[in-house]
């Protein structure tokens, strides 16, 4: 069985390089030439199209940044979906809208295909290593299809549920990555207030109840100060918290904590900082403070 990869960013590089390591069949398209050819440089097959990578390969993997290039990717005239063959699998890693997950699971189906949503967590160093967290929503048999690559790429992998499902569980995991980021750095903020020191209460935090795993990674980020050119900027986790906050207004979800993370990090965008870390929300918090 062969597979495509279409997207070669922060995230799809690493998970590339886990299929090719890993003895995957593997063509790859990204709209950077130079990318390609170091691709196939290490053995893997170079596509030039998003349909010509769709027609040759058995399951069709896409990695993208927003949802605008996942639906134009995958839904547009001559993109993945028009180019299925029946009983082909296409799987979507990117974070984007239920509502996309499902118009991308209806045009699969409408030529015979299946379409699983299969979002990410784990961040470029996950995706490295090959350790991703990977949700899927979807078809059972074309999940079983697929698992021999999630397998190459994540530890983690679950079948969610059906058509959608893997990508509400990533927003709900990106919920309180992003009101967990506020948390952490509002203690952080109150630590240097008091002279507490940041690593040294994220240790204390780590085996009690206040501890969790975005105190873990911000505390040596904060204490560094180090929030410049992230691998993990904020203009992604703004992008998700804005899709959760669509999702609030269209369900009439009261998600309160969630949409006053949100603004604090539309705030960081708005003051230029696309590419800082999340965890330098804490900037947000001194701009406020007395």
């Amino acid at each position: 069985m062969s597979v495509g990869f279409v997207g070669l960013g922060n995230m799809g590089q690493g998970m590339v390089d886990n299929l090719l390591q890993k003895g995957a069949d593997l063509t790859v398209f990204t709209r950077t030439q130079s990318k390609i050819e170091a691709m196939i440089d290490r053995g893997a097959d170079g596509s030039t199209s998003v349909a010509s990578l769709t027609r040759k390969v058995d399951v069709v993997l896409v990695c993208l940044p927003d949802v605008k290039t996942s639906r134009d990717l995958l839904l547009a005239d001559d993109g993945v979906m028009a180019n299925v063959k029946p009983g082909q699998v296409v799987v979507d890693h990117s974070t984007v809208d239920i509502a996309t997950s499902r118009a991308c699971s209806e045009a699969a189906a409408a030529n015979g295909a299946y379409f699983l949503d299969a979002p990410i967590s784990g961040g470029p160093g996950g995706a490295s290593a090959g350790t991703l967290t990977i949700m899927v929503g979807g078809d059972e048999e074309a999940y079983e299809t697929a698992h021999e690559y999630f397998a190459m790429m994540g530890a983690n992998v679950q079948l969610m549920g059906p058509s959608g499902a893997g990508t509400a569980m990533k927003l709900i995991n990106q919920l309180l990555v992003g009101v967990n980021t506020v948390a952490a750095a509002e203690a952080f903020a109150l630590a240097n207030a008091a002279g507490v020191d940041i690593q040294i209460a994220a240790d204390l935090l780590a085996v009690s109840w206040g501890g969790s795993t975005m105190v873990e990674r911000s505390a040596p980020i904060t204490a560094a100060r180090d929030f410049a050119d992230s691998a993990a900027p904020v203009r992604n986790l703004d992008k998700d918290m804005g899709i959760i906050k669509q999702f609030a207004a269209e369900e009439g979800l009261a998600l309160d904590l969630a949409l006053k993370s949100q603004q604090m990090f539309a705030r960081m965008m708005e003051q230029g900082k696309n590419e800082h870390d999340i965890a330098g929300v804490l900037e947000i918090i001194e701009g406020s403070s007395r």
